[in-house]
């Protein structure tokens, strides 16, 4: 037993003794020194220099304060845009200051890639090694009297021209209306009233820009841009005492609202945008594109600014060039687009609701699109006002909804897609017919009380191109059953439902059911005729029209200007040649033949085939719904000059008379 307490108590002694040397080692541990500047350096990475002001020396710290060392190093990093900042130790010896450390330091910046070898010394105090620190830490050549200096060259954004080299958005001039203090009248508040009137700012808006710390007497406040063809809102405000008007040079959009939608604008970059971006040369004060084809095409049009990062030293002479990225513009942007046709097909349709695309349906070419009604890009880069976006964006007839790049029920003008799927895969027989059915009809008892009905009937045998002639929704449901779900979503499949179609804007997915699968039967009818939960992308529609002059293949849609456009297809062998042909036939009748739907849009010398539609939008069968109108035609005959294929859409079509309404709208395009 006693033995037993002699170990016992040698162990404990083993333990205590154990201890104190691994406490006396880790009280007595001190980094090495590289690990001290890493450590101070990864604190300048990110950004925390009052957390680096803790690792340098006393001595440093008495020569300077630590609100001098954050201001200076944050307003050299952050002006110069420092990101991804490396230190690579190469070499460490004693010296007989502390530890001299030599390091090679690489960095980002809005000026391209720093790169230079530096040496560090590190002293030793209470057992922690602390940096020695001077303005050489940021630079080698830093004096403590040195600037660093970063000098812009600001890159001119590309302008966007039409086919024809028409500037559809470039630079130009504003005018910028403001107030010189110095020059008001003794009623002051009365001529601010009277302005806030005229421009429609705010009277407090005006006021804060007044008041401003940097204004003087003499100072020119600028209030608010304008278009440089406003003269009356400019006469108006120049009668009031104070008030002046200069010339600004901005970015102009020249079609305006005709062109809006398609061309996007540029606005000031958001901070989420920034972050996103960051390390491609933005700041806070960079423009972006933000929609359309100024956002699609931002890399391309917005340049590179020149910029030199130097030294400058207390007499305002430059040091050294620490780094510097030559000036690079944007480049230009060629559309497709013809801008008399763009802005004849916005003005035809006098703002009511819709969607519009011309296409050359050999070389897949896009002539106009369109959507209505729309903002003016201008708007945006003049400066919006809270009212004014409020009441924009608060518009019931949704000027900001891109129309072409939504998807759409198509109604009656899917029932050419339905018959061309149905021979395509050997289902359907041009010729067959189907019988009188009257005008309600449903497959059997089990569809309850629905039934498909159409609006006209007709004595002539229900085979295809009269269904088509005469727009026959029992028709086309009872081809899209004889089709089945396998083969009609098949065929939907090959032309491009489901996916997103390659074209440089972004464009909504054409869909035939919520869930990716038609498995009812009413809903598969319904489908036949453009009804059900058909969805169509308008750009994309007209695609698929194209295959009927294209012996079933789809012209690929472009925005994009090449000289000699070669065509490229979207979906080759889409439908069968047979398929193509026949539909192709079938839709001239729809013009030419006297009992055509599309018959008062027959043109005179030209050989046109068409479609018209009425799809009706409701959530039960039991009500009535808003109706869409389109209009979809194109070019017959191989010999015209003009080889189109055009697709057009207005919502609210029973207060303009229906698809009819876009008659003369496409018809104009053609002639």
């Amino acid at each position: 037993m006693k033995n037993k307490k002699v170990l016992i108590g040698t162990l404990i002694i083993l333990v205590i003794v154990i201890v104190a040397i691994v406490a006396f080692f880790m009280l007595n541990k001190s980094e090495k020194p590289e690990d001290a500047l890493n450590n101070y350096f990864s604190k300048i990475g990110e950004q925390k220099y009052e957390e680096a002001y803790d690792l340098i020396s006393s001595s440093s710290k008495d020569k300077t304060a630590k609100e001098t060392f954050v201001n200076k190093n944050d307003s050299i990093y952050s002006g110069i845009d420092m990101t991804n900042l490396s230190t690579e130790i190469t070499n460490v010896e004693k010296a007989d200051d502390g530890e001299k450390i030599t390091y090679i330091q690489k960095m980002n910046t809005s000026a391209g890639e720093v790169s230079f070898t530096n040496t560090a010394t590190l002293v030793k105090e209470d057992k922690e090694y602390k940096l020695n620190w001077s303005n050489s830490m940021i630079f080698p050549e830093l004096g403590d009297n040195d600037k660093i200096r970063v000098k812009t060259l600001e890159a001119e954004r590309g302008n966007i021209y039409d086919r024809n080299n028409v500037l559809l958005a470039g630079k130009g001039n504003i005018s910028s209306i403001g107030l010189v203090p110095g020059k008001m009248s003794a009623n002051k508040d009365e001529d601010i009233q009277k302005l806030s009137t005229i421009l429609g700012v705010s009277v407090d808006s005006i006021n804060n820009k007044l008041n401003m710390s940097y204004v003087k007497d003499d100072t020119f406040v600028p209030i608010k841009n304008v278009a440089t063809t406003e003269s009356q809102i400019k006469e108006q405000a120049l009668t009031i005492p104070g008030v002046k008007i200069t010339t600004e040079s901005s970015r102009v959009y020249t079609l305006g609202k005709e062109a809006s939608q398609l061309i996007g604008y540029v606005q000031a970059i958001s901070a989420e945008e920034l972050e996103e971006n960051a390390g491609k040369g933005y700041n806070s004060n960079s423009l972006i594109g933000k929609a359309g084809i100024e956002k699609a095409y931002e890399d391309t049009l917005r340049g590179k600014d020149g910029k030199e990062i130097y030294i400058e030293n207390e007499d305002g002479d430059k040091v050294r060039t620490i780094a510097k990225q030559e000036l690079e513009n944007g480049k230009d942007v060629k559309l497709t687009i013809d801008a008399t046709t763009q802005k004849q097909v916005y003005d035809s349709l006098d703002e009511n609701k819709g969607a519009y695309v011309a296409m050359d349906s050999k070389t897949g070419e896009i002539l106009a699109l369109v959507s209505t009604p729309s903002y003016d890009s201008n708007d945006f880069v003049l400066g919006m006002s809270t009212d004014e976006w409020n009441s924009l964006n608060q518009d019931e007839n949704k000027p900001l909804l891109n129309r072409f790049t939504g998807t759409w029920s198509p109604g009656s003008t899917f029932k050419p897609v339905t018959g061309a799927i149905g021979i395509t895969e050997g289902k359907l027989d041009s010729n067959e017919d189907f019988g009188r059915s009257g005008l309600s009809w449903q497959k059997d008892s089990s569809w309850g009380n629905y039934m498909v009905t159409t609006l006209t009937p007709y004595n002539e045998p229900a085979n295809m191109q009269n269904a088509l002639i005469r727009s026959d929704n029992i028709y086309f449901a009872k081809a899209a059953l004889k089709i089945g779900y396998d083969g009609f979503m098949e065929g939907l499949n090959k032309l491009g439902f489901n996916e997103d179609i390659s074209f440089e804007l972004s464009t909504s997915k054409s869909t035939y059911d919520t869930d990716g699968k038609i498995d009812d039967e009413v809903q598969l009818a319904d489908s036949g005729y453009g009804q059900g939960q058909i969805l169509v992308n308008p750009i994309h529609m007209a695609s698929i029209y194209s295959a009927f002059v294209n012996n079933g293949n789809m012209i690929k849609p472009t925005i994009i200007y090449e000289e000699n456009k070669q065509p490229e297809y979207l979906k080759e062998n889409a439908i069968s040649e047979e398929a193509a042909n026949t539909i192709k036939e079938d839709l001239i009748q729809v013009v030419e033949n006297p009992n055509g739907t599309a018959n008062d849009a027959k043109i005179e010398g030209l050989t046109i085939g068409a479609k018209t539609g009425t799809a009706e939008l409701k959530a039960s069968k039991d009500e009535e719904g808003e109706v869409i109108g389109w209009f979809n035609a194109f070019t017959a005959d191989e010999t015209a000059t003009k080889q189109l294929v055009v697709v057009s859409m207005v919502e609210d079509a029973n207060s303009v008379g229906g698809s009819h309404y876009l008659f003369p709208k496409v018809t104009q395009i053609f002639k």
